[in-house]
């Protein structure tokens, strides 16, 4: 008896990566809710001080037909201690081998946003150039905002950065922040300065 084997699907164009991505920003900008929003969906308003760092893993998958992409991205989510003096002491370990930087700021404090460079600068003191997404966090805060989106988009814009507005207490954004970010990634990887499987 003859039967007929269904051809494999076409997996070779689907490539599995694993990207470490590190959160900068000042102390109290949201980076640890914007984390557990999500990779874990929720919302606590106590701030919590990070102690050293946290690492979530959350799989993203990618599809661009554009760039002709299709893989899954394993980011495994550093959450770095805020307070400035950490820079130094933890940049060499905790900043190596990143791939990309979420990295945020809070839309009712504007010198959030004006630090963000000495945050992009100590990262890529270490790593090189690498995909940066940024965030302003607590766009819930609007009211209260310290600085315009047309000031975000251009501190975004010197950083060469794609630029959200997110709350990680309504949860707008957050998802499609991390998403570019994995696939800004990718992209940086595929053109040969990344790893995969």
């Amino acid at each position: 008896m003859n039967a007929t084997v269904p051809e494999e699907p076409d997996v070779k164009a689907r490539k599995h990566f694993k990207a470490k991505v590190c959160l900068v920003g000042n102390p109290a900008v949201g980076k640890t809710s914007l984390v557990r929003r999500y990779v874990m969906n929720s919302f606590d308003d106590r701030y919590l001080t990070t102690v050293g760092t946290k690492v979530s893993k959350k799989p993203v998958r990618v599809v661009d037909p554009s760039a002709e992409l299709d893989a899954d991205v394993d980011l495994m989510i550093w959450d770095i201690m805020g307070q400035p003096g950490f820079r130094e002491m933890l940049k060499d370990a905790y900043f190596f081998d990143a791939k990309g930087v979420l990295a945020v700021a809070d839309l009712t404090r504007k010198d959030t946003l004006e630090d963000l460079k000495n945050w992009i600068r100590a990262v890529e003191g270490v790593t090189g150039k690498v995909p940066i997404v940024v965030a302003i966090n607590k766009a819930d805060l609007t009211a209260e905002a310290g600085y315009s989106t047309a000031e975000a988009v251009q501190a975004a814009e010197v950083l060469g950065a794609d630029v959200f507005l997110t709350s990680a207490k309504t949860g707008s954004n957050v998802e499609e922040a991390f998403r570019r970010l994995g696939a800004r990634v990718l992209r940086h990887a595929v053109r040969g300065n990344g790893n995969h499987e």
